[in-house]
């Protein structure tokens, strides 16, 4: 794995300049996913699919046996955990998401682990103090399995310009 030189950003996020194109990655924090994680998302978004919040349908009526967490709380939570690594105090915002997929299903009780690559970068053509950076995340069960992939598109501040 490539490093990203370390951010002298107050809050730890990579400026523009940092991110190198190619570089991957691997994320320290890890996350065990829970049913109250499950519950919770999937009620907050009011999404009633019993894929995410009924054992009983998941054990009696699916291929799974056991509820599948929700997918898009899992896009969340790959997304955040590089956020520490990342773009903390330096992204302006993001500009999308795709090639998102989930090759393989999450269950409560795995433990997420994620990497980030850096796919490409170009400088902003509507800000002279930012650039654009493409970010592809991959989360990854226990086992190594992939369960998640998404590349994101995200306007990143430059290094600020030192004041004479």
């Amino acid at each position: 794995m490539s490093t990203i030189p370390a951010s002298t950003h107050p809050r730890g996020g990579l400026y523009f300049e940092d991110f190198e194109v190619g570089a991957t990655l691997r994320h320290r924090l890890t996350r065990t996913v829970t049913q109250m994680d499950n519950m919770l998302f999937s009620n907050m978004t009011l999404n009633p699919q019993p894929l995410h919040i009924d054992a009983h349908f998941c054990a009696t009526e699916t291929e799974w046996g056991k509820p599948l967490m929700n997918s898009l709380f899992t896009l969340g939570l790959m997304i955040g955990i590089s956020v520490n690594d990342t773009t903390v105090g330096t992204t302006i915002g993001n500009l999308g998401m795709t090639e998102t997929r989930f090759p393989a299903p999450l269950f409560e009780g795995d433990t997420v682990s994620v990497t980030t690559e850096v796919a490409a970068k170009r400088e902003s053509r509507s800000r002279p103090t930012a650039g654009i950076v493409d970010l592809v995340h991959r989360a990854y069960n226990q086992d190594g399995i992939l369960v998640a992939e998404c590349r994101r598109q995200a306007m990143m501040r430059k290094r600020p310009v030192a004041e004479a």
